[in-house]
């Protein structure tokens, strides 16, 4: 790369050239990008897909566009290979990406945004802008497609950096897996606003001698924006477990009166039962004076008693 071309001290393409060096340098398998000759604010870019889902296997190239404020305003990014989750040749709308400038640090780098944006792909898009919901049949074929031919896309440069990105990627990917339809991935998880997490701290592309903690309302997480047009958006958490606690005190209480209402009903039952002795006591003793006092021993029974 001809860096005489670019003015070294612009912040920008300093930053710029010190990326493509750092990409160099520490290549992943999981992504290769690199800016034009002509224009270092341009990237083209090709992501594996993420392992155990229905993008495994697959090779999705895009495009990155650099503001001339980069870091310090955030990239925008298209995807040029079909893959039944975000629209083809249209700008993707992601808090790392250009919709969401607010959401943007300018610690992060190509790199971060590009582990993101492998992240991101197996979640629910819940009607994002440029998101396609696909069926995972669908997008399965797309991935083992993905990998027969690069698309094709602008000028003669443009073309021939992305054939290069297809062929190393290519040598670099593992076989397309065959993948049980009665096994369904499961999907990232989302918070109760239907957005997914994506944790980046350990995704090592800071630039040494960058804004390390600028203010933003996200902390070092990265979310995907779903706000944009909100459909079928499902907030229930999932895997909550509820509990209805009893106070050891009120447990105690009930334990004790169980004893107390047997003794109560123990006492109960004895009061009847010598109640219903007495009165059988007493109509004995009636009867018997009656008895008495008709066959002409009332008076003797009177003065006996």
């Amino acid at each position: 790369m001809a860096e005489d071309k670019y003015n070294l001290k612009n912040p920008a393409v300093k930053r710029i050239l010190q990326e493509v060096k750092e990409m160099q340098s520490n290549p992943s398998d999981d992504f290769m990008s690199l800016p034009l000759e002509e224009n270092i604010f341009e990237w083209q870019f090709a992501i594996r897909g993420p392992g155990e889902t229905e993008f495994e296997g697959g090779i999705y190239h895009g495009r990155i566009q650099l503001p001339s404020e980069y870091p310090f305003k955030p990239p925008s990014f298209m995807l040029l290979t079909p893959n039944g989750r975000f629209e083809t040749q249209t700008k993707i709308c992601l808090s790392i990406s250009n919709h969401h400038p607010e959401h943007w640090q300018p610690s992060w780098s190509v790199r971060t945004a590009l582990v993101a944006l492998i992240a991101f792909m197996p979640t629910n898009p819940n009607g994002a802008l440029g998101s396609l919901d696909y069926k995972k049949e669908e997008r399965r074929t797309l991935a083992i497609k993905s990998r027969e031919a690069p698309p094709k896309f602008g000028t003669t440069e443009r073309q021939k950096l992305i054939d290069e990105i297809h062929e190393c990627m290519l040598s670099k990917a593992p076989p397309v897996p065959q993948v049980n339809s009665s096994q369904a991935p499961e999907e990232q998880p989302t918070n109760i606003d239907g957005e997914a997490q994506v944790n980046l701290q350990n995704a090592g592309a800071i630039p040494t001698g960058e804004v390390q903690n600028p203010p933003v309302a996200v902390g070092d997480r990265i979310v995907e924006e779903v706000h944009e047009v909100p459909v079928n958006t499902d907030t229930s958490p999932t895997n909550v477990r509820a509990s209805r606690e009893v106070p050891s005190s009120g447990l105690a209480d009930q334990l004790l009166q169980k004893p107390e209402n047997r003794a109560h009903k123990a006492a109960d039952d004895r009061l009847f039962t010598l109640a219903a002795v007495g009165l059988t006591i007493a109509i004995v003793v009636l009867l018997l004076k009656k008895f008495l006092k008709s066959g002409g021993h009332g008076a003797l029974f009177m003065d006996g008693s």
